[in-house]
């Protein structure tokens, strides 16, 4: 059975950003779309579903370690060079707040869990959720490409 780390991470977020929106406990709040998501940045994002893509995109990382990831470190993920005229360009760190409520919206819906002093963890509920979008991602990639079964 395929993971979320054997299938192509762009598929795999896409498809988990579409089930996100079935849960009630995830929704972007009014101020979502008015916001830069860091300081790097120069304007807000353009998709309108921004805000569930970068939901899946934490729970694929969360995912992906075996340890807990706080604030912090998802602030330094998403970070970026920032633009400053003529002088040399620095790395700034994204915007913590949206972050923050993304992930306190997980944990109401049961996907992450919180570890005091640690950061957070994905919970079975959010496993099993990526596990089951990868095997469907996994299956619309051998429709297309019939070759890649031996590595399914």
């Amino acid at each position: 059975m395929p993971t979320a780390l054997d299938v192509p991470a762009d598929m795999l977020i896409r498809k988990v950003a579409e089930r996100l929106k079935e849960f009630e406990q995830i929704k972007p709040p009014a101020w979502a779309y008015f916001v830069k998501t860091g300081v790097h940045k120069e304007r807000p994002p353009e998709d309108p579903d921004w805000w569930y893509i970068r939901a899946a995109s934490i729970l694929r990382k969360l995912y992906k370690s075996s340890e807990p990831i706080g604030i912090e470190t998802f602030r330094t993920i998403y970070g970026g060079r920032v633009n400053r005229g003529s002088a040399p360009e620095h790395f700034v760190k994204a915007g913590g707040g949206i972050i923050r409520k993304i992930l306190q919206q997980l944990e109401a819906a049961g996907l992450v869990r919180k570890i005091p002093g640690k950061g957070r963890v994905l919970t079975p509920e959010g496993r099993s959720l990526l596990d089951k979008v990868a095997k469907e991602v996994m299956n619309e990639l051998l429709k297309l490409y019939p070759e890649l079964e031996r590595y399914a």
